[in-house]
């Protein structure tokens, strides 16, 4: 096999940071790599951190990684900067049968600004692909992790409820309609404000991560909170996504927030997969369409992402009304156009992560 820059960084691609689920490629830790014609290859990154262990540990792992492609005595510059904060606390060491080291695909979905039906959007095509995967022969491969702490709205819609039950220190997600799922929602009164800061709201996000038994899975949805704080950007930054999916409704104030929301990911090199349009049109008694929020919104979204366009979701009340009772839509009214949507849009979303994963 030759050895040029892509096998390379193919390589490094598959060496994580310390501590994270995330490697070094899509941490935008590489900040150099050359191949010369003899197959002398060069490597340099940049990295902050106050643990001395980090750096020798790269070192270490980016010089088997290489070492495997059939490259000797490779030159690593490793430039290490140190947070003026100084080291943090060193975090639990999570259970060895939790987390998501099992889980083949990580995909966020994301929108720019609340009210545009994330969620719900997320809800759906977890049941979409769980029922794909099922007809596949993969029966409870999906994932559902609802990362919005202020407004968790996820059990509702899926119509799971009580404490999730507790092994150790591991939490058991609950599961419905072949998606396993966990909330905020699940551990807080449902009449109970949460009012925390960003730490906090952080290292809950990092215990659904860790300490969660997610099991064997083909997709882990994560329902990010809309917007581009904090929170979302360090959600992206430390688990190893293999993509996102944009929501947006057609309307020009949801595509311009759209647009800048997505430019997170871009920033992360985190791909995104696709958009999807959602509150489309009004399906009229007479066949006919009425494009209440707009037309086109999602379209625009995607062609400036150079990105699909994955599915464009009817503004139907069995979508409401299906949240409302904890059934999804493509549970509830499987033949309905909604569902059928969703049914497309999880398979599309399915031939892009095995066509990258490939």
């Amino acid at each position: 096999m030759p050895i040029d820059p892509d096998s390379v960084r193919k390589a490094l691609a598959g060496v994580r940071y310390p501590g994270y689920s995330r490697d070094i490629v899509t941490f935008g830790l590489v900040k150099g790599l050359d191949v010369s014609p003899d197959g002398k290859v060069s490597v340099g990154l940049a990295v902050t951190t106050a643990d001395p262990e980090v750096p020798r540990k790269l070192y270490a792992d980016i010089e088997g990684a290489l070492g495997a492609l059939g490259v000797r005595n490779p030159e690593i510059a490793i430039t290490v900067t140190v947070p003026k904060t100084g080291p943090a606390a060193p975090a639990a060491k999570a259970p060895a049968d939790a987390g998501v080291g099992s889980v083949r695909h990580i995909v966020a979905v994301a929108s720019g600004k609340g009210g545009v039906g994330k969620s719900t959007f997320a809800v759906n095509l977890a049941c979409a692909l769980a029922r794909s995967l099922t007809e596949a022969g993969r029966p409870g491969r999906v994932g559902l992790m609802d990362c919005d702490i202020y407004g968790p709205s996820v059990p509702l819609m899926m119509g799971v409820a009580g404490r999730p039950m507790i092994e150790g220190e591991v939490l058991l997600p609950p599961d419905n309609f072949g998606v396993k799922v966990i909330s905020m929602g699940l551990l807080v009164d449902e009449s109970a404000p949460v009012i925390w800061r960003g730490p906090m709201v952080m290292k809950t996000i990092s215990q659904f991560a860790t300490n969660v038994r997610w099991g064997e899975l083909d997709v882990l949805l994560i329902d990010l909170p809309p917007g581009t704080g904090d929170a979302q950007l360090s959600i992206v930054q430390t688990m190893a996504l293999s993509g996102a999916v944009v929501v947006t409704t057609p309307q020009t104030a949801a595509v311009t927030v759209a647009l800048r929301g997505a430019a997170m990911f871009g920033k992360v090199n985190v791909p995104v997969l696709g958009v999807a349009e959602n509150m489309s049109y009004l399906e009229t008694a007479d066949g006919g369409r009425q494009h209440v929020f707009g037309q086109g919104g999602g379209l625009k979204v995607a062609e400036a992402l150079d990105t699909e366009l994955l599915g464009e979701v009817p503004l139907d009340p069995a979508v409401r009304m299906g949240g409302d009772h904890g059934i999804p839509v493509v549970i509830s009214h499987p033949d309905g156009n909604a569902a059928r949507v969703f049914r497309s849009v999880a398979l599309a979303l399915l031939r892009k992560l095995n066509a990258t994963a490939g």
